[in-house]
């Protein structure tokens, strides 16, 4: 018999209708705990949906989604960094209410460190390149201490060598960091490179 302990997200009898667009029917799913867990398929199977209703953002129509922690950190499609702060600011925004000052300064150069970006850490996003935002975005993931990492296509629209060069960063962050991610792609070598355990969806 197996125990929610082994799991930190168990998904049973899920269902998601869009009018009459069924992308989520009778879902059953196990993730491991500290394992990355890739959910690979077309646009429109219901991978996004898949992360929207773990996180809370979007309602199963009926179902269960059980959670030995409600930490979550979410690496969406885009990077949602904001605008007006800098790489510094946007990371401590997801801190501030979780940390004193010197820990976050602490966690913050930590983790920019990791992903090579300790001397932008004052720049505004409008002067980072596309790899550089998708970076703070990893490192701001991973600075929030979360057990459950959901990421939405992370490496989308990234050239091969950029793609290549920022996984292997998200390898080593993932290495030193252990948590259990859940991770969505519609790339077979994406998901052959990263998963531990891989499912498939289809329209």
């Amino acid at each position: 018999m197996e125990y929610i302990d082994d799991y930190e997200v168990k998904i049973k009898n899920l269902y998601k209708h869009y009018d009459e667009h069924k992308v989520l029917d009778n879902l059953n799913i196990n993730f491991r705990k500290d394992k990355i867990t890739v959910i690979l398929g077309p646009s429109g199977c219901g991978k996004t949906t898949l992360l929207n209703i773990i996180s809370g953002l979007t309602k199963a129509d009926s179902g269960e989604v059980i959670l030995n922690d409600k930490g979550i950190s979410y690496i969406f499609q885009e990077d949602r960094l904001i605008e007006q702060l800098t790489v510094y600011e946007n990371i401590a925004f997801v801190l501030k209410s979780i940390m004193n000052k010197n820990e976050m300064n602490s966690v913050i150069d930590k983790y920019l460190n990791l992903v090579k970006l300790t001397e932008y850490k004052n720049k505004l996003p409008s002067k980072l390149s596309g790899g550089m935002k998708r970076r703070v975005a990893i490192a701001r993931a991973f600075a929030y201490k979360s057990k459950l990492l959901l990421m939405d296509e992370p490496f989308k629209g990234l050239d091969e060598k950029l793609k290549k060069e920022i996984i292997e960063q998200f390898l080593k962050l993932y290495k030193q960091d252990k948590r259990t991610v859940i991770m969505v792609t519609h790339d077979l070598e994406e998901a052959k490179l990263l998963g531990d355990e891989i499912y498939s969806l289809d329209k």
